[in-house]
């Protein structure tokens, strides 16, 4: 596990979750031919293509819009071989390179509400199409957790087993994904995966930075999604890094998340305790929250390093120290589905 320790800049930030374990950097080695990461650009992207390339990929390739330029010379800097590609441009698709082990991770979730149209052409045709465009190439699709009825907060969540039951036309546009993906998987033998990822967390981003600034700014915390899964974005990557060999035909289906049920009310508490601040709250916690049970795969590949106490010391100190973040709140209060 890994110990509490203040991270004090992007740079070793980008450094703690781009630094391959011993079974990252094993299981790269094992894969043959390059390795392509369609929407590089998005919050995980680029610090999975670091950390693949720090594991010794022979060639990473990375593809987006790269509506801006900083981003893809970054990305070259760091060692990825960049491709300006709209995915949903069939000539673009078509002219990309083949690569055998493929990272899907494109997909449209804030802004969602009110631009729905967008919204199912990103999250369900836009599958089908890079499933058709690559059908021998191994693809790891890195769904939402989303898809999932919500699940009562005194168990251990939604496991793969459990029904589906999206709420709103986010979540209903990523089952469309997941099926056709699926779909073409068993028609033309393509190894799939789905990853149905709860809510990835660092210091610029997510549920324990939302619950932190909320205390911090002294801002009143909904609790009527009383309950949340967080995993650490280097565990994350760690995880897909090493996921090719849960491809399979028909695709198989694999939750990702923190191993523990969390509390926002106590979060907000242990974040308030760190940060002097009492947090302000308002609602009260339902019976059911957006929960994944992710033990299928703890047992193929382990527990995550990084446990939620260390994020919320870690959080805590970059937003008393002013650390940047993106600015992109999760949203993860929404029980309507609106995004």
């Amino acid at each position: 596990m890994v110990e509490a320790k203040w991270i004090e800049s992007e740079e070793a930030l980008i450094d703690q979750m781009t630094a391959p374990s011993e079974a990252v950097i094993a299981a790269v080695s094992e894969l043959s031919g390059g390795m392509m990461i369609l929407g590089i650009a998005g919050k995980m992207g680029p610090t999975l293509g670091e950390l693949l390339v720090k594991a010794g990929a022979r060639d990473v390739i990375g593809v987006s819009r790269f509506s801006n330029p900083a981003d893809r010379e970054d990305l070259e800097g760091r060692g990825i071989r960049t491709v300006k590609c709209d995915l949903m441009d069939e000539v673009g698709l078509a002219e990309l390179p083949e690569a055998p082990h493929i990272f899907l991770m494109a997909g449209f979730k804030f802004g969602a509400t009110g631009n729905e149209s967008m919204t199912w052409a990103m999250n369900t045709m836009m599958p089908a199409k890079v499933m058709e465009r690559f059908p021998r190439s191994q693809i790891v699709y890195v769904s939402s957790g989303n898809v999932y009825r919500f699940a009562s907060v005194t168990g251990q969540g939604a496991s793969e087993s459990d029904p589906v039951d999206p709420i709103g036309e986010y979540a209903q546009s990523r089952l469309g994904g997941e099926r056709l993906a699926q779909y073409y998987s068993e028609k033309n033998g393509t190894p799939l995966a789905i990853v149905r990822l709860f809510y990835a967390t660092e210091l610029r981003y997510g549920i324990i930075l939302d619950i932190a600034q909320k205390v911090w700014n002294r801002s009143p915390i909904d609790l009527a999604m009383g309950s949340v899964n967080q995993i650490w974005q280097g565990d994350a990557n760690a995880y897909l890094a090493r996921s090719f060999p849960l491809c399979e035909s028909p695709g198989s289906v694999i939750n990702m998340t923190g191993e523990d049920v969390l509390s926002v009310r106590e979060l907000a508490q242990k974040l308030g305790v760190l940060m002097g601040m009492e947090p302000i709250f308002e609602g009260t916690e339902s019976e059911t929250a957006l929960l994944g049970d992710s033990r299928a795969l703890f047992e193929r590949l382990g527990k995550p390093a990084v446990l939620p106490d260390t994020i919320v010391e870690w959080v805590a100190h970059w937003v008393m120290k002013e650390g940047r973040t993106l600015g992109k709140p999760t949203k993860y209060e929404s029980r309507t589905g609106e995004f």
